[in-house]
């Protein structure tokens, strides 16, 4: 009974364009940005309030920690009710092709081929204005929809 209500849901899904993706990650970016600036903090007080650059000895382990801190972000608001804020603010949900909620292993492929989407100069976002289902290359990846929640769309 759940399966087939999913496969009716699934049928009249509205999908998000690149502009309303794009204005959920600034909303996003202002909060990760937040958090981002704490850690730094964190790591300058034992670099007696200096800032590790590229070359320092723990220049590896402060960007492994970001990217970290990145991934747990978006992880987590993915696999909890598949929202982030700005995705809330924008009325989107992310979740599998199937319905279902992400999972951890597929909010990391989605991670790590967000972060490729953005080093191909965005190309992988861009991919969205020629799917079908307006998915970009980290949708593709990790086999997930980002869905329009907005009523009567």
């Amino acid at each position: 009974m759940i399966f087939e209500n999913r496969r009716n849901m699934t049928e009249s899904i509205n999908y998000v364009g690149l502009l309303r993706r794009l204005m959920a990650i600034i909303y996003d970016l202002f909060l990760l940005l937040a958090l981002l600036f704490i850690a730094t903090s964190v790591v300058m007080v034992f670099n007696q309030g200096k800032a590790i650059a590229p070359g320092h000895p723990l220049y590896a382990f402060y960007v492994t920690c970001l990217l970290l801190i990145c991934f747990c972000f978006y992880g987590w608001f993915w696999t909890h009710g598949g929202q982030t804020l700005g995705m809330k603010t924008w009325k989107m949900k992310l979740q599998q092709n199937n319905g279902h909620p992400v999972t951890w292993p597929l909010a990391f492929i989605r991670f790590i081929t967000a972060v490729i989407s953005w080093s191909a100069a965005g190309l992988g976002f861009f991919w969205s204005l020629f799917s079908p289902q307006r998915r970009t290359w980290h949708d593709i990846a990790s086999n997930c929809v980002l869905v329009d929640l907005r009523p009567g769309k």
